[in-house]
């Protein structure tokens, strides 16, 4: 009997702690709606202190803890300018910090003075006209993992599909919810400092790998211009030579550019024929005008050489 009442009293425990899980999931927003909408910002202008990194997203808890912290009261920011999807993880980057004011409140200068202590820097955001928006309650630190994996794909989403141009993507921590920003204009007033050199690094990299190509394409093509002038003068002056020295090696010599030749025109000739079809579809004639006048056209040409030979073999 002992050993039933502890297997249920066991099952009982069990159960309490399944619900308490559950309970406290559904309270840190398992089954919130996600409701992505484009209006105004939830915040005005502000000033926060931040520290720049790059690497992987997962590694800001770091910064969030640091920075919180130092101030407490304060309300924490984290601004991503990559995509994890598409760009490699240890390339990404983002800022984390706290807001220090909002609108034309000053934040205080011994907070300003600590935060530049510890090594996070200052820097002013505008307020935004027009924003991708979507928030998520903060009541445990269970919601910010359920935000991360079901906001961030409804944000995706709803940009795609409207094909907007929203970034960077900003998370603000205030009060008991997370706000999704993702500015429509003046997305370059979001990069701060550090975010502004590395885009102008690789603009620049960018700019001179651009140049180098275009200088060994223009050494290729003068290089390879060159060979085929050579190479053209010294098939002229064989097919000379090879004409007066036997006229029987001539002759097939010529029918073999005759071949060549008409090989290199219904090459030249499907390629016009399509510019021929984009007319003649525009038109309305369609496409057996095409390829009845191209049968015309090499019927035309594999019947001159026929002749020749004809002619030649009468003599």
């Amino acid at each position: 009997m002992s050993d039933w009442l502890f297997i249920g009293l066991f099952a009982a425990l069990v159960v309490l702690l399944l619900l308490t899980v559950f309970g406290f999931a559904v309270y840190s927003g398992l089954f919130t709606d996600v409701v992505v909408s484009a209006g105004l910002p939830p915040i005005s202008n502000i000033t926060v202190a931040y520290k720049f990194q790059v690497g992987p997203y997962g590694d800001c808890g770091r910064l969030f803890t640091e920075s919180c912290s130092i101030s407490p009261k304060l309300y924490s920011i984290a601004i991503y300018y990559d995509n994890p999807h598409t760009v490699d993880p240890e390339k990404c980057r983002y800022a984390v910090g706290r807001i220090l004011s909002e609108g034309e409140e000053k934040p205080s200068e011994e907070v300003v003075r600590i935060f530049l202590k510890y090594g996070f820097k200052i820097f002013n955001f505008p307020a935004a006209s027009h924003v991708v928006m979507a928030t998520f309650p903060y009541t445990t630190p269970l919601s910010i993992h359920l935000a991360v994996n079901r906001v961030h794909p409804s944000l995706d989403m709803y940009i795609k599909e409207r094909k907007l141009c929203a970034h960077p993507r900003l998370e603000i921590y205030k009060g008991d919810k997370i706000y999704f920003v993702c500015p429509l204009a003046r997305q370059g007033d979001f990069y701060v400092p550090e975010m502004k050199e590395l885009e102008e690094k690789s603009r620049a990299a960018a700019e001179i790998e651009d140049a180098q190509t275009d200088i060994t394409g223009a050494d290729t093509l003068t290089e390879t211009s060159s060979i085929s002038i050579e190479t053209t003068a010294e098939s002229r002056e064989t097919s000379v030579a090879t004409s007066i020295l036997s006229p029987t090696t001539s002759g097939h010599s010529r029918d073999e550019a005759d071949n060549r030749s008409e090989h290199s025109y219904s090459e030249s000739g499907a390629s016009g024929s399509s510019f021929e079809e984009l007319e003649l579809e525009a038109n309305g004639d369609g496409m057996e005008s095409s390829v009845e006048d191209q049968d015309t056209t090499k019927a035309k040409w594999t019947k001159e050489p026929i002749a020749l030979e004809k002619e030649r073999g009468e003599e």
